[in-house]
Order: structure tokens, then sequence, then C-alpha cells
């Protein structure tokens, strides 16, 4: 038999796209039953479906155990397939729907909560103000790694983040893309009423014993604390408090007593921190790098196309603005810079 034949015959009239919703639900939800419960069909139906899907293709999907379901090597690879064939219908659809109101759409993105109180703000008046019609979806990114996993599960369209390296022809890896909007700094700051917040000169080594709080030490905002000291030939301080909220970073430094490192953007263009001041230590880093990340070989919904170019224009006009932050001290007085 031909081999486009035989594709035809096995695949092209055996796989249905219910039977892969039926696949992905099963393997999502680890049982058949849970499966048939949030599809609204019955679990023989569900058994149907499986099983047709195995006929089909004449291997083992699923593991039946006493706890449940779990994908085979066959049904990982085709719940990665599958997964990536429903998303681009969406993809499609979206395009055709943008096709008949061009300035519309919804966008899924994923940030960090620093990005979110800092750059994402000028973004969003931007992208508000030019295309009042498209929506957008905020969720925090999961940042226990870098390798943006809601990327891969495509959950969201595109990731806002300060990135651990530099592309290189705008790759980040093999299967990442990633668009350097512009570099950050960290800055030290303390409360603007406290003891610090008059000197000129202050030595990192005179901040050592102080109670800092940061993010733990394993993220980059901590890996970024831990490089300033090394850079000082001084160990990493002993955090005080370890959190991600930056509403309790900014709340127990503005009211002394509490050293904190932040990034410069979210100290210009978040007015919410101004009971903070940047204090004078000399910290010769290189700037982190804040970018967009999208998945290679996944092209950007019409709408996403929209709110990266308004990234662009508003990253454009901040660095033409170049607004003073009224937190920062006179000796302190650097400025983000774009990527070279």
């Amino acid at each position: 038999m031909p081999r486009n034949t035989d594709w035809e015959q096995r695949l092209g009239r055996r796989v249905r796209l219910r039977d892969l919703n039926v696949l992905i639900a099963v393997i999502q939800a680890g049982s058949m039953a849970q499966a048939a419960a949030t599809l609204g069909i019955t679990q023989p139906a569900v058994s149907a479906s499986i099983a047709d899907l195995e006929h089909a293709l004449g291997v083992r999907l699923l593991d039946r155990g006493p706890r449940g379901v779990s994908p085979t090597p066959y049904g990982q690879t085709l719940l990665r397939r599958g997964r990536a064939a429903f998303d681009e219908l969406r993809q499609g659809i979206k395009e055709i729907e943008h096709m008949a109101d061009p300035a519309s759409g919804e966008i899924h993105i994923a940030c960090t909560e620093s990005i979110a109180a800092g750059a994402l703000v000028p973004i969003i008046n931007r992208l508000s103000e030019k295309y009042p019609r498209v929506s957008l979806r905020v969720s925090l990114a999961d940042t226990s790694t870098l390798a943006y996993p809601q990327l891969h599960a495509r959950s969201v369209d595109l990731v806002v983040a300060r990135l651990i390296k530099v592309p290189r022809a705008g790759r980040l890896t093999e299967q990442l893309n990633a668009e350097v909007l512009f570099n950050d700094r960290f800055r030290i700051v303390a409360s603007a009423a406290g003891r610090w917040a008059h000197r000129t000169r202050i030595d990192l080594s005179e901040l050592a014993s102080e109670r800092w709080i940061s993010t733990p030490l394993d993220t980059l905002g901590g890996m970024a604390l831990i490089e300033m000291f090394r850079r000082h030939g001084l160990e990493p301080p002993n955090l005080a408090v370890t959190t991600f909220s930056l509403h309790l970073r900014n709340a127990l430094g503005a009211g002394g007593g509490f050293i904190a490192a932040l990034p410069e953007s979210v100290l210009r263009l978040n007015p919410q921190f101004s009971g903070l001041k940047i204090l004078p230590v000399d910290l010769p880093m290189p700037p982190w790098p804040v970018g967009i990340v999208t998945l290679r070989n996944r092209a950007l919904i019409p709408a996403a196309q929209l709110f990266v170019e308004c990234a662009r224009e508003a990253v454009k006009d901040m660095i033409r603005r170049e607004a003073p932050v009224t937190t920062r001290a006179p000796s302190a007085s650097r400025k983000v810079q774009r990527q070279r």
C-alpha cells in the first residue's frame, strides 16, 4: 500500500479532533471519570475515544493503574502535538476575527510583579489609547524556572521578563525567541526619611549587616543581590524578609529599618514608591535586559503583534523623556539605556 494512502486511511480518516480533545482532557485530569465529568460526556464515551485513537495509531497511549491513568511516551508525544494542533486552530480563528476587525482581539501575557509595576504600565496605556477594543489578560510569570513553561503550554501569547542573557539574532534558546526592549538596573533603596537618606556616599559594606528584604536568592532578583556583594568582595546579606511582593518591599522599606534592591524601572515609573530613596552606592554591575519572549515557530496573533508594536513605542518614549526618578539621590543618577 502506498505510504500516503496508509496515512490517509490510518490517520486522516481515523484521528478526529474530538478524540484528541478527549485524550488531552484525560491526561490533564489523570482519570477517565474526571475527564468525562469535565467534558460533559459519559465515561464509556471517553473510553471509546481513547480506544479509537490507540487502534488508529497502533500503540498504547495510556497506562491504566489503581491511581488513575498516565500517558505513555506515545501519549506524551501525541499530547504535545495535539496541543499544538488545537493552538494553531485557535490562532487561525483569532486571525479570521482580526480580519473582520483589525484593531481588536484578546492577548494573554505573563510577567513578573516588578515588570507589571513598572515597564508594563506605559505599554498598556499606549495600547489602550491606540487600540481600545484590544483586551489584555495578564498573569504572573512562573519564575520557578527560566524555561517559561507558560509559553510551552501555549497558555500565554508572550512573556515580558528580565532575561538571564542577551539573545543572539533574536534567539534565546532553540525553542524561544526574545526581543530586548531596554536595559534595567537594580538600585539599593531605603526610607526617604531614614538615617541613610542624607548620606552622599555609602559603601556597600556599611549595609551588609542591615535588615534586607528581597526575593529568594535563587531568583533573578536574588542573584542580582548576590552579584552586587560578590563584586565588592562581600558575602551576601542574611535576608530578614524574603518575599516576591513589591507592596511589602515598598512598605517595609519606606517605613524605615529595611534595605531593598529594586529595579530602576519600577522606581522610575511607579509613584507608589515615592517613600523610597535610591542610596548612593557604587554598583559596577552590567544592566539586565528586559524583553519580550515568544515561542519559536508559533506565529503571534495580530493583537499580540499590536502589543509588541506598542511596547517598542512606549519604551522609546520612556528613554527619550528619561523622566527623573523622584526617589533618586543626586549621586546615583544613572540612566536606563537601550540595548546596543
